[in-house]
């Protein structure tokens, strides 16, 4: 099974503003599109990539081979960079990328269960297959309460009061192991004015985000890489839903923001430094063209910014 096009490649490139000699951290480099991009742009730069899906680590390396030297693949998730960059004696980076999507390649392998297209699909979703927690895990014992919080937190879903019912309830005479039977529960507790051929979405969207702990500690991953940029630095963040992008234009927007005494006081106490110049005003998207080719680009947003 492929890996598909990075998105919006170009627009990340011209964000990364390549330096010679210059070393990137790929973040999450799914199966090596835009660390390729990276590699052959400017071939003095040094590639740091990691990615948590032993799948995506195997498809990189076979990608990235005409790089060979040049790069090094690590198999941990993207909130240990540091200790990863501490690992190789690398201090600060010329510059981050992080895509917080989930693969093409993962959604289309029918074993990993995050498509609820997949009718037969396992109810697995974990993007680390080394992990203990399963979607499956998921449905099945967490309380009506907590799945109610997590549909509505994480996927920002209207009615996740009664589907988190009615998995309660069906659970109760037999156990939920597929995703054909998790969208058909989902899509009982949608009021049938509101069903479309997409309406488990979001609940899938919300499971596959407690599964592998997707929102638990960004805040501070992102801030993090910010703080790892040398002068100049820049830091490329791709989201795909409005959850993580909302975290990532806080961040930004907190960064990029010097005193915050209060407006009445005469000399600044807090001390409080601006750290970034934000790049982009509002986040970049795909053109019409690329979502044309590329239909999972839709959703995405593209966050630059500069250390200063």
């Amino acid at each position: 099974m492929g890996y598909h096009k990075p998105i919006m490649p170009c627009e990340v490139i011209e964000g990364l503003s390549l330096k010679d000699g210059g070393v990137y951290l790929d973040a999450t480099v799914g199966g090596g599109g835009h660390s390729f991009e990276i590699l052959r742009s400017n071939p003095t730069v040094r590639l740091i990539a990691l990615d948590k899906d032993g799948d995506a680590i195997a498809e990189a390396e076979k990608r990235l081979a005409p790089f060979a030297g040049r790069f090094s693949l690590h198999r941990t998730d993207f909130k240990n960079f540091e200790t990863v960059l501490d690992s190789e004696g690398i201090g600060k980076i010329d510059g981050v990328l992080a895509d917080l999507g989930v693969s093409s390649h993962q959604i289309d392998d029918e074993r990993r269960g995050f498509a609820y297209r997949m009718p037969g699909a396992p109810l697995d979703m974990r993007m680390d297959t080394r992990a203990s927690l399963t979607a499956e895990e998921v449905v099945n014992t967490y309380s009506e309460q907590a799945l109610k919080r997590i549909f509505r937190e994480y996927g920002e879903e209207s009615f996740a009061g009664p589907i988190a019912r009615n998995i309660v309830l069906a659970r109760e005479r037999e156990r939920i192991r597929t995703a054909g039977a998790l969208r058909e529960l989902v899509e009982a507790g949608i009021p049938p004015k509101f069903r479309s051929a997409a309406c488990a979405r979001k609940v899938f969207q919300a499971v596959r985000i407690e599964v592998n702990g997707e929102l638990e500690g960004l805040r501070e991953c992102v801030s993090a890489f910010v703080r790892r940029l040398k002068p100049d630095g820049r830091a490329c963040i791709l989201t795909f839903h409005s959850l993580e992008d909302k975290i990532v234009k806080e961040v930004f927007r907190d960064l990029a923001t010097a005193c915050v005494c209060p407006k009445n006081f005469p000399v600044c106490v807090c001390g409080k430094k601006q750290e970034i110049e934000i790049i982009t005003k509002k986040p970049l998207t795909a053109t019409q063209e690329e979502v044309e080719n590329n239909p999972r680009s839709k959703s995405a947003k593209l966050r630059i910014a500069r250390k200063l």
